[in-house]
C-alpha cells in the first residue's frame, strides 16, 4: 500500500553521502510502533553498517541513484553447550544459504503501513533498499492517489531504516549467478515505475513484480503491507532460497 512517514524515535543519525535514494541511519531490534501520515519522499539516503545482533551505526548524505544503502541484520554466532570430554563447545555462526538475498519488508504507517525490500549481499552489513510511494513529503500526493494515478518514488521512504517500525519480512537467498539477473530486474522496475496508485501499482504491487520474478507464488496486492508479507512467505512454505529459471 503506501508509504508512510516514519517517525523515527532512534538517538539522531548523522545522514552522508549515497544517493538522493541512498541512506545510512542506525537500526534498533526490531518492534512495531505507529507511524505518522504517508506521503513519504525518500530523505536523503544513508549508507548503514549493521553491527552483530541487528544494530548498526550511520552516517549520510544525498546524491542521485536508484537505490538506497541500509543497514542489514548480521547473522548471529550461535554459542554452543559443553559435551563429554571438552571444557566447552564452540560453534561457528551458520552461514548464510546464499551469497546475496532480498529480504521483503512489511512496517507500521498511520494508514496501512507499507511494503518494500532490502537486498544486498549477504557478506556485507551496506543494503539497498526499493519501494513504491508517493513523492514528496506532502500528503496531497497520497490523498490524491486514491482517486488516480500519482508522481511516485522508488527508494527508502521515511521509516523504511528504522528496525522499530518493522511489522513482517521474509527473507529470500540467491545464487551467485542468479543475483545479477535479480538486481537489475529490481533497479529497471524502479525506473520504470512513475506513478503510484492506492489500489493498482502500490507498494505490494511493486514487491510482488519482484517476488514473481524470482520465481515465488504472490499474494493479492490488496492485502495490508504485513498481511501481504506474511502471506507472501506461507505461500511459498517459508523457503529461503530462490532460483531462476533456466530462460530468465
Amino acid at each position: 500500500m503506501s508509504a508512510a512517514l516514519a517517525v523515527s524515535t532512534l538517538p539522531a543519525a548523522a545522514v552522508t553521502g549515497g544517493s538522493a535514494d541512498s541512506a545510512t541511519v542506525a537500526t534498533t531490534p526490531q518492534a512495531a510502533p505507529a507511524q505518522a501520515t504517508n506521503t513519504t519522499k525518500p530523505k536523503p539516503r544513508q549508507k548503514v553498517s549493521a553491527l552483530p545482533g541487528g544494530t548498526s551505526t550511520a552516517s549520510g548524505g544525498s546524491s542521485a541513484t536508484s537505490a538506497n544503502s541500509v543497514a542489514a541484520n548480521a547473522s548471529s554466532a550461535a554459542t554452543g553447550n559443553a559435551t563429554p570430554g571438552s571444557s566447552e563447545a564452540i560453534a561457528s555462526p551458520t552461514p548464510p544459504p546464499g551469497p546475496y538475498y532480498v529480504d521483503f519488508r512489511a512496517r507500521t504507517a498511520a494508514s496501512y503501513g507499507h511494503a518494500f525490500i532490502w537486498y544486498g549481499k549477504s557478506s556485507e552489513r551496506a543494503v539497498e533498499v526499493a519501494g513504491l510511494h508517493p513523492a514528496t513529503d506532502s500528503p496531497v500526493p497520497y490523498v490524491l492517489g486514491h482517486l488516480m494515478w500519482v508522481q511516485s518514488e522508488t527508494g527508502a521512504s521515511y521509516g523504511d531504516l528504522d528496525e522499530q517500525y518493522l511489522t513482517a519480512n521474509y527473507r529470500v537467498y540467491l545464487s551467485e549467478e542468479d543475483a545479477p539477473k535479480v538486481i537489475a530486474y529490481i533497479q529497471k522496475l524502479q525506473k520504470n515505475s512513475p506513478l503510484w496508485n492506492a489500489t493498482t501499482t502500490n507498494c505490494t504491487w511493486f514487491i510482488g513484480q519482484i517476488a514473481s520474478f524470482m520465481g515465488l507464488k504472490t499474494p493479492w496486492h490488496l492485502l495490508v503491507p504485513e498481511e501481504y508479507v506474511n502471506e507472501l512467505k506461507k505461500m511459498n512454505g517459508g523457503r529461503n532460497m530462490a532460483r531462476l529459471s533456466p530462460d530468465q
